[in-house]
């Protein structure tokens, strides 16, 4: 099995740049032991139990206990039949375009 999401999590109500908490959210997927991928505009975390992933989500979010209010996104995808591998994924695309 695996379950991929792609995830942000942003406070709102504070400064214009939000990295700072941000930072705080990505360490605790980081410390997970999960897959995990940063992108300029959220997080992709992995791992082979649904479970997992949200778990780790809701640490994120609740690691930003500081904070009155926060937008969490979430896209998952998640497959009974395949093992993680969000690298093979973009592997795939980039063979087809001839990369």
């Amino acid at each position: 099995m695996s379950a991929m999401a792609y995830v942000s999590i942003t406070p709102l109500g504070k400064d214009e740049s939000v990295s700072q908490y941000v930072s705080r959210a990505v360490k605790v997927i980081k410390e997970s032991g999960l897959g995990w991928r940063l992108t300029p505009m959220g997080t992709i975390v992995e791992g082979e139990k649904i479970d997992d992933v949200f778990r780790v989500i809701g640490q994120a979010v609740e690691e930003l206990s500081d904070c009155n209010r926060i937008s969490v996104s979430v896209k998952v995808d998640y497959r009974r039949d395949r093992e993680p591998g969000m690298d093979e994924k973009v592997d795939s695309v980039m063979k087809k375009l001839g990369e």
